[in-house]
């Protein structure tokens, strides 16, 4: 804003995420929660990046934390305030009820599918995954998108990753690149498109369709952070099918979940449940796709509507209902242990696969070969 209109940024008194905007409308009284604070914007070990860094960055942008920026920082289920007489009117709820700091959905469903213990990683599931996870020690792993002392839970050290296309991934292949024969099989049956490939894909064995594809549509978030990266399928022929193609863009977002479970996993923080949350759930068969290709046990959210759930948990915290967000867990947290659990024969079958799925990704993603920056250079006429 500052660079492209520095009109605009000189008059704005307040920078504020709408999370923290809306709170601030509904009890009047200004705050930042911990979660956006620290995830998007930055403020590790107790501050924001310094000036000195703000002024490399733009000589104009070095006072920006402390003329636009910077509040006192509150804890997610801290009681930003009261329900003020005007907002009562707007939302037809109770004047001088609790009103709770803002939050982000994916770090609040973690208590709503009780997974806030260390090693319990939360994978909420749907256009793209956010992956969150909680640690009782600050450790430096390679491709997180934020790492935020209390982030997620009182005392400990919440960490996220994530991939920038998942569902989304499969929208684009059903939109785009399915023969009608497909669209008028699926209608037949009563069933949706995604639905139909589903079925056809799962009566393949593992490999059978001879492909491994890289799930980098929307790039690479986590562990690359490069957005200028972009998907690939290798192993096409003249008998590839449809239902080949989308069940390698499946297997390859579970990879990707792979790679940042091992990322996290080098880096000294054990993952040893995966917790699902979101609306891929309803693919039984994606999810035991994700149990072979991690080798870990998956648990499931059992709400349908985990984020609102998680706020309302932490309402509950603020109005007083529970000492803390551990309590509201126990009491309101929905959670299916053990789901689905990974069977051994088709792990050793996804194995194989995962190490083709390595190798394009270290050689593509790694800097061997830049054709995947040059191709998007050439797009833009650059």
């Amino acid at each position: 804003m500052l660079e492209e209109d520095p009109e605009i940024y000189g008059r704005m008194d307040r920078w504020i995420e709408s999370a923290d905007w809306i709170i601030w409308q509904l009890c009047g009284r200004e705050t930042r929660n911990v979660c956006t604070a620290g995830y998007k914007g930055i403020h590790q070990d107790e501050g924001y990046p310094s000036p000195d860094y703000l002024r490399a960055l733009n000589p104009d942008f070095a006072g920006f934390v402390a003329d636009k920026l910077e509040h006192p920082i509150s804890l997610l289920g801290e009681r930003a305030g009261d329900l003020t007489a005007e907002a009562a009117r707007w939302t037809g709820l109770p004047e001088g009820i609790a009103v709770a700091v803002g939050n982000v959905d994916a770090h609040v469903t973690a208590p709503a599918a009780k997974a806030i213990e260390p090693g319990q990683m939360l994978a909420v599931m749907g256009t793209s995954t956010c992956h969150v996870m909680n640690g009782d020690h600050l450790a430096e792993v390679p491709g997180m998108c934020g790492v935020v002392h209390e982030g997620i839970v009182p005392g400990l050290y919440g960490y996220e990753a994530g991939q920038s296309g998942v569902g989304d991934i499969f929208g684009w292949f059903v939109a785009n690149g399915v023969p009608p024969a497909y669209h008028d099989a699926a209608r037949e049956q009563g069933l949706g498109l995604h639905e139909h490939l589903t079925q056809l894909a799962a009566r393949q064995r593992i490999g059978q369709h001879g492909l491994v594809a890289l799930d980098w549509h929307s790039g690479n978030r986590s562990v690359l952070v490069d957005h200028e990266l972009s998907g690939m399928i290798v192993g096409l022929s003249l008998a590839t099918r449809a239902e080949d193609m989308y069940r390698a863009l499946l297997e390859a977002t579970a990879f990707g979940t792979r790679t940042i479970v091992e990322a996290f996993e080098a880096a000294g923080l054990p993952v040893g449940e995966l917790v699902i949350a979101g609306g891929l759930l309803k693919n039984p068969f994606l999810m035991q796709m994700y149990a072979d290709v991690t080798r870990r046990e998956l648990a499931t959210i059992e709400s349908d509507q985990g984020p609102a759930l998680g706020a309302a948990m932490h309402a509950a915290v603020a109005a007083g209902c529970y000492p803390g967000i551990g309590a509201a867990t126990d009491a309101m947290g929905k959670v299916k242990r053990a789901a689905y659990t990974p069977e051994e024969s088709s792990s050793r079958a996804y194995d194989a696969l995962y190490e083709e799925y390595k190798t394009l990704h270290d050689y593509f993603g790694r800097g061997d070969n830049e054709i995947m920056h040059r191709l998007r250079a050439i797009r833009r006429g650059s």
